[in-house]
């Protein structure tokens, strides 16, 4: 056998499987008995709402604080004009390098 007819065969064999799926759901669901419709709960009053207007809700988070925020910091440097960050902010001194540590030496 080639491998035109293996690859038919192997192609035939996946839809045989995925048909056979599909009979299987379509037969159990065609025995399974429908549902009632959905019906709307009953209201107690039985009619219309009229001009009540609901109260407004209570927040639930914790009122306190305004603008600015109390957390709230300004940003070191504002580019209103054309330029870049890098030349408005200085960069921090380096640290001084360190001389390496001298092996004593034994006689």
């Amino acid at each position: 056998m080639g491998p035109d007819a293996e690859l038919l065969v192997i192609i035939g064999v996946i839809h045989v499987i995925g048909l056979s799926f599909a009979c299987g759901l379509l037969w159990h669901f065609a025995r399974t008995e429908p549902t009632d419709a959905w019906t709307p709960p009953e209201e107690d009053g039985g009619g219309g709402g009229g001009n009540v207007i609901p109260e407004k809700p209570k927040p639930t988070r914790p009122r306190g604080g305004g603008l600015p925020l109390p957390d709230a910091v300004p940003a070191r440097v504002r580019l209103r004009e054309p330029g870049r960050l890098a030349d408005r902010i200085r960069s921090p001194a380096r640290r001084p390098s360190r001389e390496p540590a001298r092996p004593e030496r034994v006689p």
